[in-house]
């Protein structure tokens, strides 16, 4: 009979070599038809899945703690195996012997590990016993040098530490309720914190689907960063909006709560599925195209379009550990071509005057002030609307010199952070 625990450990040890060897990203293996997740209990699978998202978000000062105590090259396999394991004893707290026997037994059940059990043993008894010193002092996992350099356009470099830092934390659930005036409510039910831009975030997570007001639809999960492009658009009730790149549905409940008529937009009817779950539970109504939108026509124009666009996804690094390993070094180039493509659609089916607000979740200066910069030099009849960062909740500095929302992991660091965004805001003038 295996040990408590043993699967989920073993699972976990096989996502690392996934992520870290093959350049998957964690959300195909945790759904895909290989996913060594599929046989295990659901506590099994969360325990998996979090062990070695916490090993990814540590793994430098991990493997800087493991180098002290190994004489020489490590297989991989093994490797993993005591990555996951120090992580267990540095980060999570788990008793030394739990996590030492459990790397010992991992280790004889791999034929390629079987003959390093002792030596297993003896590192990370050295983890257990010196390790948490060492751990203590050292700095966060870095980014790789393309994301660095990406960054350094917009961002400090003396800041960069504090974004890694906010990377290493994770990141807290936050709430958006259908009605903003619920929110001080909810958070004194949940005692959770109520966020400057009246996003609930949770405390102690637990089982989302057993809090009070999920099934009544009071509430859905969305990043406090995420919430801001709908609320870029301020008052638009009766106004008829297109939520562009709609999936799963956070912005598209956003803006119908907002008071507005509108059309969720996808081209993935698996996603969209997803959205129209969202809206069922929510008790939300909204028109749901699944369509690409570069061949896609609207019946008539639209007053105001939130256009999230398809972008590296590197904002939100806090809950997606894995996307640096698999992806070290980006390629923009297909991306910043398809932004502008959509950016170019999306201005077609403004009515005179309509608002358009271009949002990634992106730390990459190239997919947000890069793509403004790009749009100044067109013939395109769009202007820039300033927008008010105080309006929303936030403070002055989380909107650059052109009046565009950047936001990054690092802010309201005391309450845990955010995702990194970048939200403009265009008015059509013709």
């Amino acid at each position: 009979m295996a040990k408590p625990g043993l699967f989920a450990r073993e699972a976990a040890v096989a996502l690392l070599h996934s992520v870290l060897m093959e350049k998957r990203l964690m959300i195909d293996l945790v759904h895909g038809e290989d996913s060594p997740l599929i046989d295990l209990e659901p506590n099994e699978r969360a325990r998996a899945q979090s062990l070695a998202m916490t090993t990814l978000r540590n793994l430098g000062p991990i493997d800087m703690v493991l180098e002290k105590f190994l004489n020489k090259q490590t297989p991989f396999a093994l490797l993993n195996i005591l990555r996951v394991a120090a992580t267990e004893i540095l980060v999570d707290g788990i008793a030394d012997h739990a996590a030492v026997d459990a790397a010992v037994t991992m280790a004889k059940r791999k034929q390629k590990t079987s003959h390093l059990k002792n030596v297993a043993n003896a590192v990370l008894r050295k983890v257990a016993s010196e390790g948490p010193a060492i751990f203590a002092d050292l700095p966060p996992q870095q980014l790789p040098k393309a994301f660095r350099s990406q960054m350094a356009k917009i961002i400090p470099k003396e800041d960069f530490v504090a974004i890694e830092k906010a990377h290493q934390m994770g990141a807290p659930v936050d709430l958006t309720c259908k009605d903003d005036a619920m929110a001080p409510a909810l958070a004194e039910k949940l005692g959770a914190q109520l966020m400057p831009n009246s996003s609930v975030r949770l405390k102690r997570p637990g089982q989302i689907s057993e809090l009070p007001g999920f099934a009544n639809g009071d509430w859905w999960v969305q990043d406090a960063a995420a919430s801001i492009p709908a609320r870029s658009l301020g008052d638009i009730r009766g106004k008829r909006v297109l939520d562009l790149c709609a999936a799963p549905g956070g912005k598209t409940m956003q803006l119908i709560a907002m008071g507005a008529d509108v059309t969720a937009l996808d081209i993935s009817g698996g996603r969209m599925e997803r959205v129209k779950q969202n809206l069922f539970r929510t008790k939300l109504s909204a028109k749901c195209v699944v369509a690409d939108a570069l061949n896609w026509k609207p019946d008539a124009p639209f007053d105001a379009i939130l256009l999230d666009a398809p972008c590296s996804a590197t904002g939100t690094i806090r809950r997606h550990p894995d996307l640096p390993f698999s992806k070290a070094n980006f390629d923009l180039g297909d991306l910043l071509q398809l932004q502008r493509a959509m950016i170019a659609k999306a201005s077609e089916w403004l009515a005179p005057g309509g608002i358009l607000i271009y949002s990634t979740c992106s730390i990459f200066s190239a997919e947000g002030e890069g793509q403004m910069d790009w749009l100044a030099k067109q013939d395109a009849p769009l202007e820039i609307v300033p927008i008010d960062p105080k309006s929303m909740g936030l403070e002055a500095h989380m909107a650059n010199e052109a009046g565009h929302i950047r936001l990054r992991p690092d802010f309201w660091e005391n309450h845990g952070g955010m995702d990194g965004f970048f939200v403009a805001k265009l008015k059509r003038t013709d």
